[in-house]
């Protein structure tokens, strides 16, 4: 499961959405958001406090990429926000505690990194709560935010995870780190592209779902990038201190 997966995702949620039709009352995030979303899901674009931005980590945590941006992350001082996978958190739970002992904060992006519209609403919810079931035990901590994998979601999924206590947020900048010919000067320039004052930024620390060793370019990225945004009389940090909430 690689990059090649990643694109096999984003396709199939398009090929959902079509096929769902106006019948269903729920739609992809990343194709309109139904006024209920919107209602019950405030600041899902990550759009938080205009000296802030929040950095946030998809897809861990693993046993390489993870350390590495946990290193980089200690020696600037900067904290973030790390969506894990459950089943990840159980293959990797000495780095799973490492996250909470290094004072960052851990968000849920699922039990398996798969399309919440390819799966039954039932079957969500029970991959949900095992998934923050599995976090407690192994960090002690539970979740407060949500991203669905690949930022696609319906309706059901945010009722779900308001049912758990979750907040479901995406974000409004993105590193396009995952892809195999990333480097860190693209990174941070994509990031730099669409990132301001109240921005979410969107970088992955392992490369479960893209190219192998694509989190050398994230890592490389990160220095350049914090200071960047601390230049700007930016504050850098987790979605706990992103929103007025």
């Amino acid at each position: 499961m690689h990059t090649a997966a990643r694109w096999g995702g984003m396709a199939a949620a398009a090929a959902a959405v079509g096929y769902a039709g106006p019948s269903v009352p729920a739609l992809a995030m990343g194709f309109g958001l139904p006024a209920v979303v919107r209602r019950c899901a405030p600041g899902l674009s990550g759009r938080g406090r205009p000296d802030h931005v929040s950095l946030t980590f998809d897809d861990g945590p693993d046993d390489t990429g993870t350390p590495k941006i946990l290193d980089t992350l200690g020696e600037l001082g900067v904290t973030a926000t790390f969506f894990v996978l459950g089943e990840q958190v159980a293959a990797h739970p000495a780095v799973t505690r490492r996250l909470v002992h290094e004072g960052h904060e851990i968000g849920l992006h699922g039990w398996h990194h798969r399309n919440s519209l390819l799966v039954s609403p039932r079957a969500l919810n029970t991959s949900l709560v095992r998934a923050v079931d599995q976090i407690a035990d192994i960090a002690g901590v539970k979740p407060r935010f949500y991203r669905p994998p690949y930022g696609m979601a319906t309706a059901a999924t945010v009722w779900a995870c308001r049912k758990l206590g979750l907040t479901t947020v995406l974000w409004d900048a993105w590193a396009r780190d995952w892809r195999a010919e990333a480097t860190p000067d693209e990174v941070v320039q994509y990031v730099l592209r669409n990132a301001r004052g109240g921005s979410t930024v969107l970088l992955h620390d392992s490369d479960y779902m893209g190219a192998p060793g694509s989190w050398e370019a994230t890592v490389g990225a990160l220095r350049p990038l914090v200071r960047a945004l601390e230049d700007e009389g930016l504050k850098v940090g987790p979605l706990r201190d992103h929103f007025d909430i």
